[in-house]
């Protein structure tokens, strides 16, 4: 979860370390460190806090070195201070690294190498790698005491014996003294690119660090090594086994990372998503025909249209996500569907039968518990799908087949684009599926016609912002509401309920409004802040009675509802319209002002909204 940034090449360094880390900050922010190459002397500089933090400690001695390595930490081993903050310089002072992910047998190897006599300063994995790394270049042994050998560098060499030691996953960038021209990046588990410029190379954790150098870029597999020096790269496995990798063209530009003229990256994706959701929907929708046409099922349609059970994994927001796809596929394609976290589902024993398509839903493509996910599905037999919005990220090359939400890089923590897209795609499959089923081509024609514009619902949501605000401040007192939704709105009540969670820090409960009065109605107190969905829908008689039984014990209602429902104002103590529109699609927009609502009482109580405590926007590690 951690962010890596490295460069070598004509440039001078350091700038372009510094302003890579504050690009990848979202990926974690509890401390921050570069290492610098020069004149045979590494200097290394970090700091516990903010990439702000690390520049105060910088010197203000212009370095002119063109080889170094930078990090943003989200703390796993040892607390976020300068101690445990990357770089890691290893014991001789030769080696620096710094790393995304766990390394899980570091305390064997850290008790082997104290059998050395190596020392530890930190209480960092990572540090055992730059040790271990350290200790196999300095001695010239591996740990069966055979000798470096072959064409390879011995600061390959060292690399590579390290890697074969290691047990769990990482993307490394790796310095060495004695070689002022090389970097050296290493992956297996954790996201890693590498940027190729006119004479320069820049590794990072993902292209966000890269496009403002480069749109070429190569994105390495699990158990590979990408080495730059001023000649050139190579790319091997880390059995020294020699790869060949294409070049690929970043599929954003640096526009789309810049914050413009929002206040944080949250409200300006918010905002984002009328373009985001046609920008998904686009090219995918044929009316003439009433079909959907997803490029990349194209070639499996068939097989998925035989299936007959569909499982959908992923965590967090992305898991509120596939339970709305559970009632889509269930109501509108009539497959069985079934929603699992991916942390758990790795540990199971799932059954799969033949006909069970998995469906891995990831906004980075890199989450590491879909991966396992992914992998636990694919040993089973079945076919997997992968829904990500990262062109080239881990899940995107793993699964058999896929669909990209196309709505550009998602810096906020917190996601919010994301979200709608993916309930966009599992629309448009189940759709699909339902319309080579049993659908009538009619019935299919409503859906996709009114699917096709339902970004124009927006903006009449996001021109409530200041009303919702209001809202926010009236209730933003209350350390503990109630999310409340009924069908395909219940997951809709999880997300409200896991945004104000995320970014506010206040306790939120999300539920079936029906299972309120199976025991969470005893939370209801005076005041106490409860948010419908109550839109107009097939439950909506039923969910007027629970906001009725809040309102009995003084709770105060928030109703999202229908535009022009004048019977639902006398239930609500505030009221917050969105667009009428088909039952099936109303996730979509109904996320939306919950969105906000969680924003603007994050700003309210002076939280970091884009940098939430304890939050990193990709889970890479376990």
């Amino acid at each position: 979860m951690c962010g890596i940034v490295a460069y070598l090449g004509n440039k001078t360094a350091r700038p372009i370390l510094i302003e890579g880390l504050k690009r990848l900050e979202y990926r974690g922010y509890d401390s921050a460190g570069i290492a610098l190459l020069e004149n045979n002397d590494i200097t290394v500089t970090k700091s516990a806090g903010r990439i702000s933090n690390l520049e105060d400690c910088l010197t203000r001695d212009a370095s002119n070195a063109s080889l170094g390595i930078g990090h943003t930490r989200w703390a796993t081993h040892g607390k976020p201070n300068t101690i445990n903050a990357h770089p890691h310089q290893d014991y001789t002072g030769k080696i620096v690294v710094v790393h995304n992910g766990i390394i899980e047998n570091y305390a064997t190897l850290k008790k082997w190498l104290k059998t050395k006599d190596v020392p530890f300063v930190s209480e960092t994995d990572s540090e055992v790698i730059a040790n271990l790394i350290g200790y196999f270049y300095a001695e010239g042994n591996d740990k069966q005491g055979r000798k470096a050998s072959g064409s390879t560098s011995k600061f390959e060499w060292a690399v590579q014996e390290a890697l074969s030691e290691l047990v769990g996953t990482y993307g490394l960038a790796i310095i060495c003294k004695d070689y002022p021209d090389t970097l050296i990046g290493a992956k297996k588990g954790s996201p890693l690119i590498l940027g190729v410029g006119e004479k320069e190379f820049i590794i990072a954790s993902d292209a966000s660090a890269i496009v403002e150098h480069t749109t070429q870029a190569i994105y390495l597999s699990d158990n590979e090594m990408a080495i730059a020096t001023s000649e050139g790269f190579r790319t091997k496995t880390i059995d020294n086994v020699e790869v060949t990798k294409s070049l690929k063209e970043i599929e954003f530009s640096l526009e789309e990372i810049e914050l413009a003229d929002f206040d944080h990256y949250m409200l300006k994706e918010i905002y984002e998503q009328p373009t985001s959701i046609a920008r998904c929907l686009g090219g995918r929708i044929d009316l003439k025909s009433s079909r959907v046409v997803l490029g990349g099922l194209q070639d499996i349609l068939r097989d998925l249209t035989k299936t007959k059970r569909i499982i959908l994994t992923a965590c967090g927001t992305a898991w509120h996500a596939a339970l709305v796809g559970e009632f889509l596929f269930e109501q509108l394609a009539r497959i069985p569907a079934e929603v699992e976290y991916a942390s758990e589902f790795r540990y199971r024993n799932p059954i799969i039968e033949e006909g069970t398509i998995v469906i891995a839903i990831s906004q980075s493509g890199e989450t590491a518990d879909t991966l396992a996910a992914i992998e636990q599905a694919k040993e089973r037999g079945a076919t997997v799908l992968g829904v990500v919005n990262v062109v080239g990220s881990t899940i995107a090359r793993t699964t058999d087949a896929g669909v990209y939400l196309r709505v550009g890089p998602e810096i906020g923590v917190a996601s919010t684009k994301a979200f709608t897209a993916q309930v966009a795609v599992l629309t448009m499959l189940a759709i699909e599926l339902g319309r080579r089923r049993h659908l009538s081509n009619e019935y299919a024609y409503t859906l996709l016609k009114e699917l096709a514009t339902i970004h124009e619902k927006i903006p009449p949501i996001l021109a409530q912002t200041d009303h919702i605000k209001e809202i926010a401040k009236a209730n933003i007192d209350k350390e503990n509401w109630l999310f409340l939704g009924r069908g395909l709105n219940y997951p809709v009540a999880l997300e409200g309920a896991l945004k104000l969670k995320e970014i506010s820090y206040i306790h939120a409960e999300g539920l079936p409004a029906a299972e309120m009065k199976h025991g969470p109605i005893a939370l209801i107190t005076d005041d106490m802040p409860a948010v419908f969905i109550a839109t107009k829908c097939s439950q909506y008689d039923k969910i007027i009675g629970n906001i009725e039984e809040v309102r009995a014990r003084g709770g105060k209602t928030i109703v999202v509802a229908t535009e022009g429902d004048e019977n639902i104002k006398q239930y609500a103590d505030h009221l917050i319209t969105v667009p009428d529109t088909n039952e099936y699609l109303q996730p979509m927009i109904n996320a939306i002002p919950l969105q906000l609502l969680a924003y603007h009482a994050a700003v309210l109580r002076g939280h970091d909204v884009d940098k939430p405590r304890n939050l990193a926007k990709s889970v890479t590690v376990e």
